[in-house]
Parts: structure tokens; C-alpha cells; sequence
């Protein structure tokens, strides 16, 4: 069999989580099992080298951030590689430009083009364990690249498809995909499988287990991932196109995102075409919109509420304010002190009074509404922030008792 296993930072730390790693590594290798390992970079190593960086200059450019972050998975690797060297294991360790992943120049998120896999089957041949530097590639003119956030889990997936491996396991720190954070929720359940669509609905809206990114390539491949710790040694959860569910669980699982922000412009003159150059403002300023409501204001006016990233918020009231006497509109209103819970399941296409359990839990935790955004397998509510915990555990009572 030929598995592909990645391990995150934290996983890696440090010199004992090493050799805890190494150990999972060499059992899968003593099974005789072809492996490639992904691995990030150790600890909190991109954020020191980021501040090293800002230390020298304020706005380093993002090619030489690309350079320099990229240092942090090559340390990792070639630890690893001692590690299990000095286990008397054959092993070597590469770095993403030395597989040929190669990807777009689009510097600090690049997209990955195209990966050789000549490299990696060599080293495959002689019976050596490979550990490849996640997170990172290189573009046409031979510059380093990096992936963006969740890059290792993209590359540990990528290599899955282009290698053909039967499995890719993400190690965590937690054992696999639970109903909801099971470090702050009581009674959170773990799954034993979870289908793409879910699993991306849950990355992306703020479960922090995988990436969506990962999760869209994994889809679109094939790949199953298998989520697990790299603390215990258990099954973990298996995310693959179609999985068996239990007939009474009608959603997989309930994510928070307190990464949000609520923007309500006031008082748009009630004519066609004023939201089109709303939310046009927003796309030529590059900023995502998710939740929308438009509601009737007064004086042949409406009032157009949205949601945008917290990251995203003060730049989306600035190009709105540039924008303010040509479209017409009275002002804005910027709210940072929300947050987004969402409930997830492909079971709510073929059952009704979903939502209505949703809202009844809210309302019997005494957590007002503000907005609502639902699909084919998600509701999101938008709620004050310091509210989103209780919320989160409220709604996981009502549904999983």
C-alpha cells in the first residue's frame, strides 16, 4: 500500500514529538507500506520568522517573504530525516522544488500547476522513506513560492492524487472530525466518516481541522483523507465521497467562526442596480461577501447588511466610503463583535424542521438572531461574538443530546 502522511506543527514541535512522529512513521514502514511524509514547519517558526522579517522591514515584499518562510519546512524535513536516520531507517528529505511542484507566481498563496512525480518514485524504488516540505513550490522563473494557509495539508493531498497513494492521512492534535470542537464543547462526538461536501462546508466555515483548499482537491481527485492524532493511536475519521449514515443524524457536525464581520450600508436609494454597484465595490476591492440582507428602509430607501472577513472589514468601509456620494447612500455601519455558527449535514436535504431546532436552541439559550444564510446542507446564523460558544454548545445539546 502506498500512504501519504502529513503531520502539523505542533505535531513536530519538538525534539520528543520528533521522535513520537518518527515512531508512527517507522510502524507504517515496518508494514511495508510505500510512504511519502508532508510535514509544516515546527511550532510557532512562520510566526517568529514573520516577525524577524517585520523587525527589518515593515513591508517586506511578498517574493522575499515567499524565500524566507519556505526555511521553515526545509528545518522540519531535515530534522525528520535525522530523526529517523539516527533509527537506522533509509530516508531523505526534499524540499518542494526539488519534487517539481510547480505553481503560479502569485507569491504568499500561490496555486500548484502541475507536480512531478519522477523525483519522488526514485527514492520510492530504493525503498526510502520521503519527507517533502510542505506548504512551499516554485513558479516558471524558478522563484520559491508558498501555498498560503493550510498549504502542507494542499500539498500532502496533491501528492496523493498525482502519486495515486490508496490514503492520505492529516495527523492533529485531535483523533479525527468531530460534531464540534471537542476542546470546548461537552459531548462533542467524533465521526467515523464525513463526505466532502460536508467536510468542506465545515472548513470553511471555521472548523480548523483541514483546509478547504485540501478538501476541494481531495474531492476533485478522489483522495480519501483520513483524519487523526499523532498522540493517540486510533482510527480516525475517513473523508471520502459517499459514507454511511446513521438515519437519526441529520447534521455531521456545527462549526464557529468568530473571523467575521457585519457591514450594513444605510439609507441606498430604492432603484435597480444599486446593490449590483454595492457589492460590485466590493469585488474590485478583491473582498469576499458571504451573508447578505437587504431590508426596506424609509423614504424609498433600503438598508443592505452583509458579511465580510474581520481582516477584510476596515478596507471594505474604505473603498464603500469612497463610493458613498455616487451611489447615494447615507452611511455605514461596521460591527466587529459578531460571529458566524453554522450547522452542517447532508441529511437536512430529506428532512424537515432542521433550522427550526437550530433557532429553537438560540432561542432557548436567549441568543438573538441578527441574520441567516442557509444551502442545500448549511445554516449560518450571524449572533453577537460573545455569545458564539454558548451558542455552539446549545445547539449540539439540542441535536446530539
Amino acid at each position: 500500500m502506498f500512504i501519504v502522511q502529513k503531520f502539523g506543527g505542533s505535531s513536530v514541535a519538538d525534539a520528543e514529538k520528533m521522535r513520537r512522529v518518527a515512531g508512527v512513521i517507522a510502524d507504517t514502514y515496518a508494514e511495508g507500506h510505500d510512504v511519502v511524509v508532508v510535514l509544516s514547519a515546527q511550532g510557532d517558526t512562520t510566526d517568529d520568522l514573520i516577525e524577524k522579517a517585520h523587525e527589518i522591514n515593515p513591508r517586506p515584499s511578498k517574493r522575499e517573504m515567499d524565500v524566507l518562510l519556505s526555511t521553515g519546512e526545509q528545518q522540519s524535513v531535515a530534522l525528520m530525516a535525522m530523526t529517523l536516520e539516527a533509527m537506522g531507517l533509509p530516508v531523505v528529505s526534499i524540499t518542494g522544488w526539488q519534487v517539481g511542484i510547480e505553481t503560479n507566481a502569485n507569491y504568499g498563496s500561490a496555486r500548484i500547476m502541475r507536480i512531478s512525480s519522477e523525483r519522488i518514485r526514485r527514492e520510492l524504488d530504493k525503498r526510502r522513506i520521503v519527507v517533502v516540505a510542505g506548504f512551499q513550490g516554485i513558479d516558471k522563473n524558478d522563484d520559491i513560492t508558498t501555498l498560503g494557509r493550510g498549504g502542507s495539508d494542499t500539498t500532502a493531498v496533491a501528492l496523493a492524487a498525482v502519486l495515486h497513494a490508496d490514503k492520505c492521512q492529516i495527523y492533529t492534535d485531535v483523533e479525527g472530525v468531530y460534531t464540534a470542537d471537542p476542546r470546548k464543547v461537552q459531548g462533542a462526538r467524533k465521526l467515523k466518516e464525513i463526505t466532502y461536501d460536508e467536510m468542506l462546508e465545515l472548513a470553511s466555515l471555521g472548523a480548523q481541522v483541514l483546509h478547504n483548499r485540501s478538501v476541494e482537491m481531495a474531492k476533485r481527485y478522489g483522495v480519501i483523507i483520513e483524519v487523526l492524532s499523532s498522540y493517540v493511536r486510533k482510527p480516525g475519521t475517513k473523508v471520502k465521497e459517499v459514507v454511511k449514515k446513521v438515519e437519526e443524524m441529520k447534521i455531521s457536525g456545527i462549526a464557529k467562526d468568530n473571523n467575521v464581520a457585519r457591514i450594513v450600508v444605510i439609507g441606498v436609494p430604492d432603484e435597480p442596480g444599486m446593490a449590483f454597484r454595492v457589492f460590485n465595490t466590493m469585488a474590485r476591492a478583491k473582498i469576499n461577501v458571504d451573508i447578505i440582507l437587504q431590508s426596506y428602509g424609509r423614504e424609498n430607501t433600503n438598508d443592505i447588511s452583509f458579511t465580510v472577513p474581520l481582516a477584510d472589514a476596515e478596507a471594505a468601509e474604505a473603498v464603500l466610503d469612497e463610493v458613498r456620494e455616487s451611489i447615494g447612500f447615507d452611511h455605514i455601519n461596521v460591527d466587529t463583535n459578531v460571529s458566524k455558527v453554522s450547522i452542517v449535514g447532508a441529511g437536512m436535504m430529506s428532512a424537515s424542521g432542521i433550522a427550526a431546532l437550530m433557532f429553537e436552541a438560540l432561542y432557548d439559550a436567549k441568543i438573538n438572531i441578527q441574520m441567516i444564510s442557509t444551502s442545500e446542507i448549511k445554516v449560518s446564523v450571524l449572533i453577537e461574538k460573545n455569545h458564539a460558544d454558548l451558542a455552539v454548545q446549545a445547539i449540539h445539546n439540542k441535536f446530539f443530546g
